[in-house]
C-alpha cells in the first residue's frame, strides 16, 4: 500500500519511526517497509517533503554524520515537541481506527 492510500498518516509513521531512535531518510523509509511487514511503503517524493515540514514545525531536528556506508547523511532526531506531536497523532489514528471499525460491524 502506498501513500495515496495512507493520506495523513505520513507525520505518525515518520514520528513513529524516530522514537525508535534517529534515522537518515532513507532509513526511515525502509524501518516502515519493515515493520509493517512489506504492507506499508512511503515513497520519497513524499518523505522529504513532510520531513522538512516536520523540521519547520520543530518536531524533528537533523544531525549530519556518517551512515552504514559512509556516506554523509542527514539523520532526523525527534523533539520534545515530536513526542507530543505523536502522542496526538496516536491518538487520532486510534479514533480514526475504531470508528472505521464501527461502521464496518454496524453497517
Amino acid at each position: 500500500m502506498g501513500y495515496d492510500k495512507l493520506q495523513g498518516t505520513l507525520d505518525l509513521l515518520v514520528l513513529k519511526v524516530l522514537a525508535r531512535g534517529p534515522e537518515h531518510g532513507y532509513g526511515i523509509t525502509l524501518r516502515v517497509k519493515q515493520l509493517s511487514e512489506d504492507a506499508l511503503r512511503v515513497e520519497e517524493g513524499s518523505l522529504y517533503p513532510a520531513l522538512h515540514r516536520m523540521e519547520q514545525a520543530g518536531w524533528i531536528r537533523p544531525d549530519w554524520k556518517a551512515s552504514e556506508n559512509n556516506r554523509r547523511a542527514k539523520y532526523y532526531h525527534l523533539t520534545p515537541k515530536g513526542k507530543k506531536r505523536l502522542a496526538q497523532e496516536q491518538e487520532d489514528w486510534t479514533r480514526v481506527v475504531e470508528g472505521v471499525a464501527k461502521v464496518l460491524r454496524f453497517a
